[in-house]
């Protein structure tokens, strides 16, 4: 009797197993409507960030060139340049002392007397070949924290002499 009953169970398992399965020749044909591409949906929300005090991560921190600049405007006269972007054009003695004319990166030309400041450097001396300035170093890992730099007044600029 045991047998039977274990046999009468996996016999009724498997008509109902086989009740619930359909041929591929039983489906039911393709209507037009499944055959009409599925629409995408609603396009989602635009995305708004809430800084709370925080800056927004997706603004370029360069900057897009619409926002007013802050530029430093350097000093009138040799204050305003540095000693990079001087060029001796011309030395002139006036009541015993030597006078530099020294051109600029706008081609403007200033007037330097001994002991005038640049930027970052000092006029050292003025001698007729040129300008002789201290130049201060603004470089942690360098042990130099001054350099003398001669400027001379006929340079061999863009292979002229």
């Amino acid at each position: 009797m045991r047998t039977s009953g274990l046999v009468l169970i996996v016999w009724s398992c498997a008509a109902v197993a086989g009740a619930q399965t359909t041929s591929l020749a039983e489906k039911p044909p393709a209507t037009a409507e499944a055959a009409q591409p599925v629409k995408p949906a609603a396009p989602p929300e635009a995305y708004t960030y809430e800084s709370g005090g925080r800056r927004d991560p997706f603004i370029n921190l360069l900057g897009t060139g619409s926002e007013p600049s802050l530029t430093s405007k350097r000093g009138e006269g040799p204050g305003g340049l540095t000693v990079a972007e001087i060029s001796v054009r011309g030395i002139v003695q006036s009541r015993g002392t030597l006078i530099a004319m020294v051109q600029g990166p706008d081609k403007k030309t200033i007037l330097v007397h001994q002991g005038d400041k640049f930027v970052d450097g000092t006029v050292k001396t003025i001698t007729p070949q040129g300008l002789v300035i201290v130049q201060e170093v603004n470089d942690p890992l360098s042990l130099i924290k001054q350099r003398e730099i001669r400027k001379q007044l006929r340079s061999f600029e863009g292979g002229k002499q």
